[in-house]
């Protein structure tokens, strides 16, 4: 696969995955707030399972074509941008698994406005992540 095509799929992934994280922190996550209490538990359990559909396999996706991009661009890529790119997948990631999970679990167990807040606030880090990504990315497509 040439190098332009792996750069336009990662671009891909990237551009899909922060149009979903910034539509989830300006519309999704904050309307959370707006869910009755006594409608919580069913509301958040239809979210994880309808979530884990538009996500789980994109984000499998990227991570692996990032992999390779860093891989392959190694020597060929600026500034060690392929290396910078999945860094910037790895910190999704971690800040998927490490935060956004944990406030998850947390609202699984009950209607809690300061884990809504929370969780609200630092899915920042993974939409500034995806963003800055998407940037990088397109920035090297046009060179």
């Amino acid at each position: 696969m040439s190098l332009h095509l792996l750069l336009l799929l990662n671009f891909a992934a990237a551009a899909y995955l922060t149009g979903l994280i910034w539509t989830v922190q300006i519309v999704h996550y904050p309307s959370f707030g707006q869910v009755p209490k006594e409608d919580w538990a069913p509301f958040h359990a239809a979210h994880t399972r309808r979530m884990s559909y538009v996500v789980l396999a994109p984000m499998v996706i990227e991570l692996g074509l990032a992999i390779w991009l860093a891989w392959a661009g190694r020597s060929v890529l600026p500034g060690g941008s392929g290396w910078w790119s999945l860094a910037l997948v790895v910190l999704a990631w971690a800040a998927t698994f490490f935060i956004s999970v944990p406030f998850h679990n947390r609202l699984a167990q009950g209607y809690d406005y300061i884990a809504i807040d929370g969780l609200t606030r630092t899915n920042w880090l993974r939409t500034l992540a995806w963003t800055a990504r998407a940037l990088l990315l397109g920035w090297l497509l046009a060179s």
